[in-house]
């Protein structure tokens, strides 16, 4: 009798699971380790289960298993079995197993070919044979689950990353297969667009009943699976419900998974189930007594004016530019904005917004049709392409698309060399810069044997290394795990301090608030709201008209009445309690973490 398979949510029992992972183990050719070790996972038909862990943990390459990329096509050493609705895929084609598993690979560029969107999105159902009205009703549907109607008969390559994006997921879904594997589906999109997708995985689950593998960084949106399965090293080191998992600190820390930021707030503050939600968090505040010390909202006010008075003169000006792009389509509508030496700045918005022709426009890289754009008093449009280098830097979303060196030095010391710098001096500030991304040790290594956080640093190397006053950031976290993500952004920071301008483009709305001094918010080509990060986050609605919602911290703390940017900031603002939710067994630690967080806050009001 075959074995029944309950999926803990949706409550539907399967006679068979619709995925068997049985002692997987691959290794790519030339590689000295296996990629994947000794994987054993079952998937029931109807379920949704979310992948997650940190790079290089063999997420993608789980991935392409299921649709018999591996060992089909991606040739290396596999060994164990991986069965698709009964099927064992080393047993069949791709073409084969190509209507009943649909991928959006991570790196979605890779999949768009057509030369206009409907027939990207055409490409799959017409290979599969179907009717011309049927393709047709998978084409309209496709696009109106993706929000891209509007954009037939554009060619793939005008629309925006975010819209590519989307574009990769459309023309999977129209094969409308069993089994959908979404990987990172929303790393190039905005919030609004992030929501859509999850919306649409929901939408699938409840009324396609398909079942949906989805690889995720995001671990707000991991709470609405059925399971998290977490991979570190190629192996499986949890397999759960999310909240379990999302609770265990230690175990997310080794993973570099970020934690929800209320889980960790509270967890530090001695809570021994620790809120995973705003609404638990409120419960959890009021239930222990908990309050914000009565100085936190003049303190964290006082720190905002006196980290401003840091700033120097005017370094970027930009009076009333509009642009629009080949066909008609308007980017910018009469932007207006100063730039201070010094500041670091978030520019926020949904994906054709303009933020990106907004950046553009800093260093030069496009000319405004109406306006002007002024670096220290002069217009871009008199200054050249190496004056314009000297003084706005521009790190790409896509580190591949400026990336063209064999070798790591040659890549960053080309900067300085085209500048005309003699060469014992290029060689100095290549050699500076890549010891500020920490890749000195690696300069002789090929950048494109590089994960894709090492290939971001060198990128920022190659722009560091010409000694800009501005340095213009695109998305330059996309595709890093969390603690990769960290790391760059300690040194976005530290490059601040050091007295660079950071002008920043992120669709990670928790960055912004948590790094960047100022925040300017896009929605159609204008600016909406500029100002203080900690005043632009207060108003809520204002982010939300912009199809942006505040990070959790933000959202618990303007409940409270003061806006808070961060834990680290929340643990400052809050003084400690006694905890009635608290483990008698950890009562010894609570004690001893209170007297240090107490100790700290003296040593820290003493230093100030």
């Amino acid at each position: 009798m075959q074995s029944k398979i309950e999926n803990p949510k949706s409550k539907i029992i399967q006679e068979l699971p619709i995925i068997e992972i049985a002692s997987l183990n691959f290794r790519y050719r030339a590689a000295s380790d296996d990629t994947l070790k000794n994987i054993d996972l079952t998937v029931a038909e109807g379920e949704h289960v979310v992948i997650t862990g940190p790079n290089e943990a063999g997420k993608s390459t789980l991935c392409l298993t299921l649709n018999g990329l591996i060992p089909h096509l991606v040739k290396g050493a596999f060994q164990g079995s991986v069965r698709i609705k009964g099927m064992e895929t080393r047993e069949q084609t791709v073409k084969d197993l190509f209507p009943h598993v649909g991928i959006v690979f991570q790196d979605f560029e890779s999949q768009l070919f057509s030369t206009e969107v409907e027939l990207e999105v055409a490409f799959g159902p017409e290979n599969l044979g179907l009717p011309i009205d049927e393709i047709r009703n998978r084409i309209h549907r496709a696009l109106e689950l993706t929000g891209l109607t509007s954009l037939k008969g554009r060619q793939p390559a005008t629309l925006s990353g975010g819209q590519k994006q989307l574009l990769a997921i459309a023309s999977t879904l129209s094969l409308q297969p069993s089994i959908l594997c979404l990987d990172e589906p929303t790393t190039d999109l905005d919030p609004k667009n992030k929501r859509r997708i999850f919306d649409l995985t929901r939408h699938l689950l409840e009324e396609s009943k398909q079942t949906l593998v989805v690889v995720e960084h995001d671990t707000e949106e991991i709470l609405a699976a059925d399971r998290a399965v977490l991979l570190r090293e190629g192996r499986i080191v949890a397999d759960g419900p999310p909240e379990e998992i999302l609770r265990n600190a230690r175990l997310l820390d080794e993973c570099r998974i970020m934690p929800l930021q209320l889980t960790e707030a509270f967890a530090k503050l001695g809570a021994y189930k620790p809120p995973l939600t705003v609404d638990q968090a409120k419960q959890l505040w009021r239930r222990n007594s908990y309050g914000l010390s009565p100085t936190a909202a003049h303190l964290l006010k006082e720190s905002d004016e006196k980290r401003m008075q840091c700033y120097g003169r005017p370094l970027i000006e930009v009076d009333d530019v509009s642009y629009s792009y080949e066909g008609g389509i308007s980017a910018l509508r009469g932007v207006s904005l100063r730039i201070l030496d010094g500041e670091f700045i978030a520019i926020l918005g949904q994906n054709g917004s303009g933020k990106t022709t907004l950046a553009k426009h800093l260093n030069g890289l496009l000319k405004p049709e109406r306006g002007s754009v002024r670096i220290e008093n002069t217009p871009t449009t008199q200054m050249s392409a190496a004056e314009l280098g000297r003084h706005i830097g521009y790190v790409f979303q896509n580190p591949d698309h400026q990336i063209f060196e064999e070798q790591i030095l040659d890549e960053v010391i080309f900067g300085p060399r085209k500048l005309g710098i003699d060469e014992i001096r290029a060689m100095e500030q290549a050699r500076d810069a890549l010891e500020t991304v920490g890749l000195w040790e690696r300069r002789l290594e090929d950048p494109f044997t590089l994960t894709k956080g090492l290939r971001q640093k060198v990128a920022v190397a190659s722009v560091l290394a010409t000694r800009p006053r501005a340095i213009v950031m695109d998305e330059p976290t996309t595709g890093l795990d969390y603690g990769e993500l960290k790391q760059m952004m300690a040194l976005i920071k530290r490059l601040n301090e050091s007295g660079h301008t950071i002008i920043m483009i992120t669709h990670c709305i928790w960055i912004a608030a948590e790094y960047a001094h100022r925040t300017i918010l896009m929605s159609q080509g204008k600016i909406v709201a500029d100002g203080p990060t900690r005043e632009v986050f207060s108003h809520e609605e204002l982010l939300e008209q912009a199809d942006i919602i505040a990070p959790q911290i933000v959202r618990f703390s303007n409940t409270l009445g003061t806006t808070i940017l961060s834990v680290e900031e929340f643990l400052r603002c809050v003084p400690p309690v006694i905890n009635l939710d608290a483990d008698p067994e950890n009562a010894n630690w609570l004690h001893r973490r209170r007297q240090e967080t107490k100790d700290e806050r003296n040593k820290t009001k003493g230093g100030d």
